[in-house]
């Protein structure tokens, strides 16, 4: 038996899979769906595209900086070890800048709760004397959003109030002892001057673009 020529055969039958798994013949999809479908996923591949090329510019940049300040401590014996501290690099007219800025990631411990328990006895000791703006600022800082994160920088923030009160400070003492510093991550920032002489962070933030 002769075989079919390939005018012959069927012609294959495209599919596209729906939320469930369940893959449906692309000729029983709304036309529409299929042009939305289309643009999701050419902009995702444009998405993607751009993540990795904002990945290779941090990698690229933190090799460009670490090489340059390590040269330019040469000069006294040292290396930069990158792990602390902060960096601000300019042009030589001062119109373009770079920043790396190193922020700790912070969690508590138990200590916390009894510094807590420190600040309501102190708000109970005080009474009316305490005022409201004080304990909305308390408040503020105790307060946990949905994900069961706690304002940190609120919590920190409690520290620099001026209250001499020996139960509050010592409330003060048990958060600083609470820190657990879990990691440290290195921000980087690019800076420009713009016609006005302002600085302006160029911005790669796509919401904020």
């Amino acid at each position: 038996m002769e075989n079919k020529k390939d005018s012959d055969q069927a012609p294959e039958v495209k599919f596209l899979q729906d939320p469930k798994g369940r893959l449906v013949p692309i000729h029983l999809v709304d036309e529409i769906d299929i042009i939305r479908d289309d643009l999701v996923r050419d902009l995702i591949v444009k998405a993607r595209d751009m993540r990795d090329r904002i990945k290779q510019l941090k990698d690229s940049a933190f090799q460009d900086i670490r090489a340059f300040v390590n040269l330019s401590a040469e000069k006294y014996g040292k290396a930069w070890g990158g792990e602390k501290g902060n960096i601000s690099l300019q042009s030589y007219d001062g119109s373009l800048k770079v920043t790396v800025a190193m922020a700790d990631n912070i969690e508590f411990n138990e200590r916390l709760q009894i510094a807590k328990s420190l600040i309501d006895e102190c708000l109970d000791d005080w009474g009316a004397e305490s005022r409201q703006e004080l304990r909305s600022i308390i408040d503020k800082a105790f307060y946990v959003d949905k994900g069961q994160r706690l304002n940190t920088k609120a919590i920190l923030g409690l520290r620099t109030l001026n209250i001499t009160h020996p139960k509050w400070r010592l409330a003060m003492d048990a958060i600083s002892d609470a820190i657990i510093i879990t990691s440290t991550k290195a921000y980087l920032r690019f800076y420009e001057t713009d016609e006005e002489g302002r600085e302006r962070q160029i911005v790669l933030d796509i919401a904020n673009a």
